[in-house]
């Protein structure tokens, strides 16, 4: 009988972990509301941590140090009864292996978020259905989370976490809210997911491998093959740059790691690149200050 409570305990377990493929912090920002101690609030960010970490997104299963590292930061600006107004910036980040440092891949700024939500409201996530707002934008940055962890471990790995976020946002426009069509602008989430998956900008996701697996994997090993690779990676984006300048997705890549790249090209062994401080300054002339210094 002991042995029998043990083998339920240990597959019980192994379910826990097969759900779990994200380490994700929840913030909610209230301050704005003038309201900040309402108990919906609190139950709200309860209720969006539970709904992000303990859904099954996948059907692989994840050890504890193998889960992705994110936060969601929500800014309420305004709420009324049941309905909810605000941002919501999406950050995630992935180990650099033989180190112990982690590399930031994503760092997105959403201010298309409204939502209605009633406290102790169920969220559930149906990959045929539409539920809610609340539940659709978290769940497809969920999957755009996944898939750019996945590109950035092998080549277009992320490509079915993609295709199930753009499912997400052909269910979600039946709900009428910003940010799901192609009319809301060039920085929502459909230009986000539509750039993704499209042709026009297939350099951004092999820089993403070669930038993370072949360059900042093998630093530990041999920081000048690495800084070679990702300046490689670097030159990719310009290539995509003069396809469709100032693109959504280049605006992203750089938000996420404008600082890192500095760091990175500014101190160890030099590498023979004499033209990589001007492609930088060309692609990502907002960030032209962290480019002065590099070597």
């Amino acid at each position: 009988m002991r042995n029998f409570l043990l083998i339920i305990l240990m597959f019980a377990g192994l379910s826990q972990m097969k759900a779990q493929e994200l380490n994700c912090q929840v913030v909610l920002n209230t301050e704005q509301t003038g309201q900040s101690n309402l108990s919906v609030f609190r139950t709200l960010e309860r209720a969006l941590t539970e709904f992000v970490n303990q859904t099954s997104w996948t059907d692989k299963e994840f050890l504890p140090h193998e889960r992705i590292n994110c936060s969601m930061f929500i800014t309420l600006n305004s709420f009324e009864g049941e309905s909810f107004s605000g941002t919501i910036q999406v950050q995630s980040s992935r180990p650099v292996y033989g180190t112990t440092m982690v590399s930031p891949v994503l760092n997105f700024n959403d201010d298309q978020f409204g939502f209605s939500y009633r406290e102790y409201q169920p969220l559930n996530y149906s990959q045929n259905s539409y539920s809610s707002n609340l539940v659709s934008v978290l769940s497809f940055y969920v999957y755009t989370i996944l898939g750019l962890d996945a590109d950035t471990f092998s080549p277009e790995g992320g490509t079915q976490y993609y295709q199930e976020a753009n499912r997400i946002v052909t269910t979600a426009q039946q709900g009428g809210s910003q940010g799901w069509s192609g009319a809301d602008g060039n920085n929502s989430r459909y230009r986000l997911n539509t750039d993704l998956l499209s042709n026009t900008f297939a350099e951004y996701r092999t820089a993403l491998y070669e930038y993370h697996r072949l360059g900042l994997d093998e630093m530990h090993r041999d920081q000048e093959k690495g800084k070679m690779a990702i300046a490689d990676a670097l030159e990719k984006l310009e290539t995509m740059n003069r396809r469709r300048a100032n693109s959504l997705l280049l605006r992203t890549f750089f938000d996420s790691k404008a600082d890192e790249i500095s760091q990175i090209f500014s101190g160890g062994p030099a590498i023979n690149r004499p033209g990589l401080t001007e492609t930088l300054t060309n692609i990502a002339p907002r960030y032209s200050r962290n480019w002065r210094n590099l070597q």
